[in-house]
């Protein structure tokens, strides 16, 4: 799988990993060693079925989670989860673009569902909303500034590109938590959660997160849905 930077902000942090001045360098090695992950597709993809269906599919990824979930992590909730936590600490840890573009992929395939977290994943997603909750809180903190002397522990410290709303997390996590607060019957853990991610989110990123028609949908945007149009017949 290509994980090289797709997107200009994953290119500047990049940079800002091989310059960040909090990095140590490590002993050298005899032997080049490094993680494995699961290969999780950005889109769902099928044949023999219709262009409808095949748009469905990719608006609500519940099915490709399921997918996932039964070919790579034997079923199991918490393996996939745990490899959210691991590609995240392997991320802010050893500042590795291999791990985030991992994460990102995850927390993409997840905040892509809307089936599962109402009706058939959610346990799942409860768990899933706080995970990224506290990796949120305690893991992303705005560039650093000298001046100050408080400790910020591990929290990785980002430029501005990473608060605005050109981010691949903006509109995924709108349209999720839109998906949880519109719904006509909700888990009571799962709307508690997602209140608490929705003002973490705005008060962290300075993110709108009110669900509005005026935010509409960049083309350009990798993890844009896919529509797939009917040919004129």
């Amino acid at each position: 799988m290509d994980r090289a930077p797709q997107t200009d902000m994953e290119r500047r942090l990049m940079e800002q990993l091989r310059e960040d001045k909090f990095a140590k360098k490590a002993p050298a090695q005899p032997e080049r060693r490094g993680c494995y992950y699961t290969t999780i597709p950005a889109s769902v993809k099928h044949r023999n079925i219709s262009a409808d269906e095949l748009t469905l599919l990719n608006l609500d990824r519940t099915s490709l989670l399921e997918t996932v979930l039964a070919k790579s992590y034997q079923g199991q909730e918490d393996l996939l989860l745990g490899e959210l936590q691991f590609s995240f600490i392997a991320f802010m840890m050893g500042q590795s673009l291999e791990a985030f573009m991992q994460w990102k992929a995850l927390v993409s395939l997840l905040l892509s569902c809307s089936e599962a977290p109402l009706h058939t994943r959610t346990q799942m997603f409860v768990k899933f909303i706080r995970v990224i909750y506290y990796q949120f809180k305690h893991g992303f903190q705005r560039t650093h500034d000298s001046r100050s002397s408080e400790d910020k522990g591990n929290s990785l410290f980002l430029d501005e590109a990473w608060f605005s709303r050109d981010i691949f997390l903006y509109r995924l996590s709108k349209d999720f938590l839109a998906v949880i607060f519109e719904a006509q019957v909700v888990d009571g853990d799962l709307l508690s959660w997602a209140r608490k991610l929705k003002t973490l989110l705005e008060t962290t990123f300075g993110w709108d997160l009110e669900n509005n028609a005026a935010n509409l949908i960049d083309e350009d945007d990798e993890f844009a849905p896919v529509v797939v149009e009917m040919d004129g017949s």
